[in-house]
Formats: C-alpha cells, structure tokens, sequence
C-alpha cells in the first residue's frame, strides 16, 4: 500500500502572511487540525490547532499575526508514492501527527495519524475477520455431552 492510498486529501493551505484568525475559520470551515503555509505555491510549513492555541494563549501572539509567526518550518513530509511503513517510520522518527504528502513539490494531501489508524484497523479486520467469523458460527456456551449411556 502506497500513501496515496492512505493519505486525506486534498490539503487545506494558506499563505505565509494570513492571520492567524484566518487560519482557524479555515481548520473550522473544513474541519481540520492542521492547515499547510505556503508561499508562491511552496510548502513552507505547517500550523496546528494546537499551535494556534499554544501561540495564542501562552505565547504573545493575537489573531491579527501572521501564520508565520507559530508555523513548523521545516516540515517533515512524506512522497505520494512512499510505502505505507515509511510513513509509519516516519511518523515514529518524527514525533508529529501530521505529514504533508508531496508529489515531487506539489502539495496534495495530508497524512495523519488517524489514516494510519484506520489502516491498522482494516488490517486487523483482515486478519482476525476469519476467526471472529468461526467464533460467531459456533453455538454460545459449554460445549455438548454426550447424554447416551455409556457413550454409546
């Protein structure tokens, strides 16, 4: 399985001067976590709800600044054509939630941790589909004694 195969798509982006009041509206419109930057059709890095409120209420930063100013730079992404278990090595050397997937330098999608999960689960599905199926067939309870005198 390739990421493309895995990944959400397609990204929600912003340019690097947008307010940051601009990028929520964004994440809510579409409903996600996370919004790439870009500059000139560049991926120059990505911003979080969580930066938004880590930047917002701890930082110095108000809605009027720029996505910029609480952006990840670099960011760490994976190709369109990668296996999936680069993307997972990728996930776990990287510690983000979050991979832009490019496709040489174009932006199209977004992998998550949660399109990894829903992987994992159809994998296991895959895997113990034939046995939940054997237990569901068998009959509840202890299994049957043979009532006839003597086994006979």
């Amino acid at each position: 399985m390739t990421v493309s195969e895995a990944m959400s798509h397609p990204a929600v982006s912003v340019s690097t001067g947008t307010p940051l009041r601009q990028v929520a509206r964004e994440m809510a419109e579409y409903g996600v976590g996370s919004v790439l930057v870009t500059e000139g059709g560049t991926l120059r890095g990505i911003v979080t709800d969580r930066d938004l409120a880590l930047g917002a209420l701890v930082g110095s930063h108000d809605a009027n600044d720029a996505v910029d100013s609480v952006m990840t730079s670099p960011v760490v992404t994976v190709s369109v054509t990668d296996d999936i278990h680069t993307a997972y090595r990728t996930f776990r050397g990287s510690g983000f939630r979050r991979l832009p997937v490019l496709d040489g330098h174009r932006i199209v999608g977004v992998l998550t941790v949660d399109d990894m999960l829903i992987d994992v689960f159809q994998r296991l599905a895959d895997l113990l589909g034939p046995v939940a199926w054997s237990v569901l067939e068998e009959t509840p309870g202890p299994p049957p004694t043979d009532t006839r005198p003597n086994g006979n």
